[in-house]
């Protein structure tokens, strides 16, 4: 075949599901590893007073390490299954690795966002414990600032994490792609 009428598909879709996949569940392995570890990850967000006493930044710090660890393996991934572009040059490759690991993270995040929505909030009443209404007016008050601070923390830390979890999985796709080409280029394929 004439190199110039090569036609190589531009997205490996196979490659970014695995990778969304894996990265989803990495992410839900590491949260139940974290609450393991003591860290109370209770649903329900503002909506229980244990969830007023228990955040931190340190839990929004962890909260960040998992989606950055979990979107760097799913990005990986993605980078080191695609399929091989024998005709493209080395900044189109570069491009569409991190374009894989980027869309392996859109998905992975709007799948875990359907998995919360479909699963955890029908039972969110269940989940979230004791509520603030069940407490005494004065301690409510005093819990209704702490909330709207934790809602501006906990917010804070989400869209941080989802920052640095979609650049990882871009970085981390290249990088995963550049070892794929060693690998063909150690077989004489590339």
């Amino acid at each position: 075949m004439d190199r110039d009428l090569a036609v190589e598909p531009v997205v490996s879709w196979n490659a970014i599901w695995a990778g969304a996949v894996v990265s989803l569940a990495t992410g839900l392995i590491l949260t139940l590893l974290a609450a393991g570890f003591g860290f109370s990850l209770s649903f329900g967000g503002i909506a229980s007073h244990a969830s007023l006493t228990s955040f931190t930044p340190m839990v929004g710090a962890g909260a960040i390490a998992v989606q950055v660890v979990a979107a760097g393996l799913g990005g990986y991934l993605a980078g080191r299954l695609r399929h091989v572009w024998l005709y493209v040059h080395v900044d189109e490759a570069h491009f569409r690795d991190t374009a894989h690991g980027l869309v392996a993270w859109a998905v992975s995040t709007l799948l875990g966002v359907l998995l919360v929505t479909l699963v955890l909030i029908p039972y969110a009443q269940q989940l979230a414990g004791p509520s603030i209404a069940a407490t005494p007016v004065a301690v409510a008050a005093d819990d209704a600032a702490r909330a709207t601070n934790i809602l501006a923390q906990s917010s804070f830390f989400a869209g941080v994490g989802l920052l640095l979890s979609a650049f990882t999985a871009a970085v981390a796709a290249r990088v995963g792609g550049l070892q794929s080409e060693a690998a063909l280029a150690r077989l004489g394929v590339a």
